[in-house]
């Protein structure tokens, strides 16, 4: 199954021109033969963050939200506290999953990461940090893997 897929960086700083986990993130989606079919930069703004993301819930070409950035501890990381409560159903394997890969590459600072997914509007919503090393290992280990399922037992 070849997902419609939706890409949100969620940053204060970063730019299309310089925005390399979102670059790297089309590179994995597409070449798991998925298509982008919307991309943005937004501040950690968490009222820019939630529009944009349910304004892609009602889009019939979406059928994956995977947003980047806002989701550690400092005080602009709010990407989970914008999208928590759009989250009907919780997939808490994907944070939990993510934490304990992550593990090996940065050991006990895993545990401040708040990676977390679940479904909104029928369809699979994913936060993750946004380094290049986190969206790489949320991508390729966790959820290009699972998509063709997640979306076949969705539509059940």
């Amino acid at each position: 199954m070849h997902a419609g897929v939706a890409w949100l960086t969620v940053s204060d700083t970063r730019t299309p021109s310089d925005d390399r986990s979102g670059d790297r993130a089309v590179e994995l989606i597409e070449a798991a033969e998925h298509r982008i079919v919307a991309r943005d930069i937004v501040p950690d703004e968490p009222d820019r963050v939630r529009t944009r993301v349910s304004g892609w819930l009602e889009d019939s070409e979406v059928h994956v939200v995977l947003v980047c950035g806002g989701t550690g501890i400092s005080s602009r990381d709010r990407s989970y506290e914008a999208l928590s409560d759009l989250l009907i159903r919780r997939l808490d394997g994907f944070g939990e999953l993510f934490r304990v890969l992550s593990y090996d590459e940065v050991a006990s600072r895993s545990m401040l990461s708040r990676a977390a997914a679940g479904i909104a509007h029928g369809k699979p919503v994913f936060l993750m940090p946004g380094s290049t090393k986190a969206v790489e290992l949320a991508l390729t280990r966790l959820i290009l893997p699972e998509i063709p399922h997640l979306l076949t037992e969705l539509a059940r």
